[in-house]
């Protein structure tokens, strides 16, 4: 419920100022009425909240919902405030229709308002939405954005889901490993330092377990601090740059390049569809792909298509796209269907993804217990051998 800022005279004549919780203003005259108090000011106070980003999955009932309450009929502002009244949004994205019903209230455009609280929309949602006013289809164009950015979250959803169980036996890994180390090993260094000589496993892995059991918090520290300033290293341009590259050319380059591609691709069919210049599709589309290694590679790729050149030469090259996604633009071009064409090969590059991502984790998964297995089995014969050792060096003595 809003909040009031208000200046009240009372009966006697005296002005009081205050806050007030009220539905409306009307609300507010009726409140201090009832306490026998005339309202002179009132202003809604407005709270400042920090504009972050919307997620697919909010991104994507949003434009649903617009879409299908202006198709049967309803305002834009009527849309709006339904849709901030709906009880399942967050706090953050109620604030937000708020305010675009406050802008388009003034008179402005929705787009132009969505164009105000960036990032909280992305500039493709503003450049499809600004294009669908203009062409008047905003029901159709919301609704196809809806379906892009279901597809899109069902993609990373199913990404996260995929590298959550490589994730839980890594960190049963890194947590086998430091009990072993930190409680169990340093229970033989008794036994062992009644040996005379001991094997070169054996003293790697009391020199771990020392190390463990005497700087475990320092070990804990160095991890959240690597934490912490990996992530600051990581945003600086050059430093993202080489990672975005690495990510296209290093063991998972395939599949990342499937990724980008139909990401590319779907972006492109909706911008192309909606009567956008091509050139101002490719740049609003380059910033949806999320690498910055390809990224920077549209420059050239923009200039090539300004200068009269074909999107599927220019496509060409750029090294980070799979070959397929050219082959499709070109037989789009040559048809007249490019955006048809554009979103066929979204749809199959979702797919190819979706299935590379399974062999990747099933490959991941034998790798993770081999690896495991490795060092248990290392922390094994270090622990086994000079006992054996031991008892052999009794034997031959009897």
């Amino acid at each position: 419920m809003p909040e009031y800022r208000y200046t009240a005279q009372t009966e006697q004549g005296k002005q009081i100022k205050g806050r007030l919780s009220a539905s409306d203003e009307r609300e507010l005259k009726k409140r201090l009425h009832d306490k026998h108090q005339t309202l002179l000011y009132s202003e809604e106070i407005v709270k400042q909240v920090m504009l972050k980003p919307l997620k697919k999955s909010q991104l994507s009932d949003f434009c649903r919902q617009i879409g299908e309450l202006i198709k049967s009929g309803i305002s834009i502002l009527r849309a709006l405030e339904i849709e901030g009244a709906d009880e399942s949004i967050t706090p953050y994205e109620k604030d937000l229709y708020i305010r675009l019903r406050d802008r388009i209230v003034q008179g402005i455009s929705l787009s132009m308002a969505m164009e105000e609280l960036k990032p909280a929309f992305p500039p493709l949602l503003i450049s499809m939405f600004r294009a669908a006013e203009t062409s008047g289809n905003l029901d159709s164009t919301a609704l196809r954005l809806a379906e892009q950015y279901q597809k899109e979250n069902e993609l990373e959803s199913e990404a996260k889901s995929a590298m959550t169980y490589p994730k839980i036996l890594t960190f049963l890994l890194v947590a086998v490993v430091m009990i072993i180390f930190g409680f169990i090993m340093p229970q033989f260094e008794d036994l062992f330092s009644e040996m005379p000589k001991l094997p070169l496993a054996t003293r790697i892995l009391l020199g771990i377990s020392d190390f463990v059991a005497s700087y475990w918090y320092l070990i804990i520290i160095m991890a959240v601090l690597v934490w912490i300033f990996g992530g600051i290293v990581a945003r600086i341009p050059q430093v993202r740059l080489q990672i975005d590259k690495f990510k296209v050319k290093g063991p998972l380059g395939k599949l990342q390049k499937v990724i980008y591609s139909a990401r590319f691709a779907r972006t492109m069919s909706s911008l192309y569809s909606a009567g956008i210049p091509i050139d101002q599709c490719l740049a609003i589309a380059r910033q949806t792909i999320g690498n910055v290694y390809i990224e920077l590679q549209f420059d050239q790729v923009i200039k090539a298509v300004q200068a009269g050149g074909l999107l599927s030469d220019a496509l060409d090259e750029v090294d980070g796209f799979v070959s397929k996604l050219s082959s499709v633009v070109r037989v789009g071009e040559e048809t007249g269907s490019l955006d048809s064409m554009l979103t066929s090969a979204a749809d199959n590059l979702d797919f190819a993804s979706e299935q590379a991502l399974m062999r990747m984790v099933k490959y991941i998964e034998p790798v993770m217990i081999i690896i495991m297995a490795i060092i248990v089995g290392f922390i094994m014969i270090g622990v086994i051998l000079p006992i054996y050792q031991s008892y052999s060096t009794i034997g031959a003595g009897q």
